[in-house]
């Protein structure tokens, strides 16, 4: 079947429809990772977009349900070069036709998606429509595009209600704004017992639960749709409890100290950036996943001060609070998928909440 990519600027795109054979507008973005499709699909912060993979041949290993970072698929639509029909992995539990199919997200394949990276890089992100009509009307799709935005994303991808990760080491609070599973993970399996709770929780239930550290997670969306989350999060700063935020937990935090965040043109989503460590000077290849960034100029220097940097484009990458036990990262240090160089930050935050516990 026939399946069209339209995007807001008038360029058409034509391929073949891959998963389901429904409408669908969204906001359209590329990833640069040459591996990692199923976590990127089920990537909470993914939600509200379609995906274009650089990568051209997708799909050879199929899906493996373990290396899901979350219960479903998140993305809107998937935009592929070349899918593999018949994957060769003996993890292989199903293809990403099927997969798509299952969860009803529509792609297409079979288009130049060199060539669509390159209108997104030179003109920035923008709106589009996968659509198998081939009799669709341009001013109607138009139209459409232009109306679309997103919403509040972070309410639609977070938990139901407070879960736990049992564990005998230090008690963390993880706040659910969109958490990929490997987040909960790498706290868990350095011992610590993890309590996810869903974005909505108020800061008073949180504190009342006497945490050893709290963990703000990423996320879908613009952080300043998330005004209520804010709020909780200031309350959370005025404590003395060890806090370790990663990519919209990052901005929230930055935006609950009075800082400014704006949109980046086209974003950073891959697991090959570089970022460097403004303490050390050192260097680290980092998975990211992100379109809106902290702007350094609006923070308050008796508050915060940049901790790290994007070496491509020199945007903010992190931030260490002044008199606080509170740093954060845009980059995923869990990286699921990328490479694990920035794993070490949850060793520092394990030893954050050590001194706190001795103090």
């Amino acid at each position: 079947m026939k399946a069209f990519l339209i995007l807001e600027d008038g360029h058409v795109f034509s391929g073949t429809s891959i998963g389901s054979a429904r409408e669908t507008v969204s906001e359209i973005v590329f990833n640069t990772s040459m591996t990692g499709y199923p976590e990127v699909l089920t990537d909470p912060s993914y939600a509200g977009q379609a995906v274009a993979m650089t990568y051209p041949l997708i799909g050879n290993y199929g899906i493996c349900c373990e290396d899901m970072e979350s219960e479903r698929p998140w993305v809107d639509g998937f935009i592929v070069r070349e899918l593999s029909r018949m994957p060769s992995n003996f993890r292989s539990e199903d293809t990403i036709q099927n997969f798509l199919l299952k969860y009803e997200i529509p792609g297409i394949c079979g288009i130049d998606t060199r060539a669509l990276t390159r209108l997104l890089r030179e003109s920035g992100t923008m709106n589009g429509m996968i659509t198998t009509d081939e009799n669709y009307r341009m001013e109607d799709v138009r139209r459409k595009l232009k109306a679309y935005a997103t919403g509040d994303e972070v309410s639609k991808v977070t938990c139901r209600e407070k879960y736990v990760l049992a564990g005998g080491g230090p008690r963390v609070a993880l706040l659910d704004l969109g958490a990929k599973r490997n987040i909960a993970r790498s706290l868990h399996n350095r011992g610590c017992e993890v309590t996810v709770y869903p974005s909505f929780t108020p800061a008073e239930e949180i504190i009342a639960s006497h945490p050893d550290g709290i963990m703000l997670s990423n996320g879908p969306g613009d952080p300043k749709a998330c005004g209520k989350v804010i709020e909780e999060i200031r309350r959370l700063y005025e404590t003395d409890i060890p806090i370790f935020a990663i990519c919209l937990g990052h901005q929230l935090m930055a935006l609950a100290t009075g800082a400014d965040t704006y949109r980046l043109k086209y974003g950073h989503r891959g697991g090959n950036h570089p970022v460097k460590d403004l303490e050390t000077g050192r260097v680290y290849i980092t998975s990211q996943n992100h379109g809106y960034a902290v702007d350094t100029e609006s923070l308050n220097p008796q508050m915060a001060a940049p901790a790290f940097q994007n070496v491509n484009d020199g945007t903010n990458e992190g931030l260490s609070y002044t008199g606080k036990r509170i740093f954060t990262v845009q980059f995923h240090p869990e990286a699921c998928p990328g490479p694990q160089d920035s794993g070490y930050l949850f060793d520092r935050f394990m030893k954050m909440m050590e001194v706190s516990a001795d103090a």
